[in-house]
């Protein structure tokens, strides 16, 4: 299983060919994606976004939010920080949200290799290829 960042998603509905599109086409070709609720959220976000899309979206199953996540998560964004990184907040909840779940992130945002380091996320780096 793999999740996809917002980065990631907006390439793949973009019609991009960067290298992180073409794995998360193949991925959802194999059913093997699930969705971060924070990128949903994010995606969702879009005032432009066709409705078909958003339900299309809405239907790739959801990973689930563990007990003492907010904590987790807010402990971890503090790891990064104190090591002088980038850490934003939605980046923070979605780096957490795949630590918990065992779950690789497919990005082209290379800010999350701050959980990288500091938490063990695994990361599939994007590379744009358009």
């Amino acid at each position: 299983m793999i999740a996809a960042d917002t980065s990631t998603w907006i390439a793949f509905l973009e019609g991009s060919k960067g290298e992180d599109a073409q794995l998360l086409d193949k991925a959802l070709e194999d059913r093997q994606v699930v969705m971060v609720p924070v990128v949903l959220t994010e995606l969702l976000s879009d005032p432009k976004l066709p409705s078909e899309v958003a339900e299309t979206l809405s239907e790739v199953p959801m990973i689930e939010i563990e007990p003492g996540y907010w904590q987790r998560a807010g402990v971890l964004r503090a790891k990064a920080i104190a090591q002088g990184r980038k850490a934003r907040l939605g980046d923070a909840l979605i780096a957490q949200t795949c630590i918990d779940q065992n779950i690789s992130l497919l990005t082209r945002d290379r800010d999350f290799r701050a959980f990288g380091d500091a938490a063990g996320l695994d990361l599939v780096l994007g590379i744009r290829t358009d």
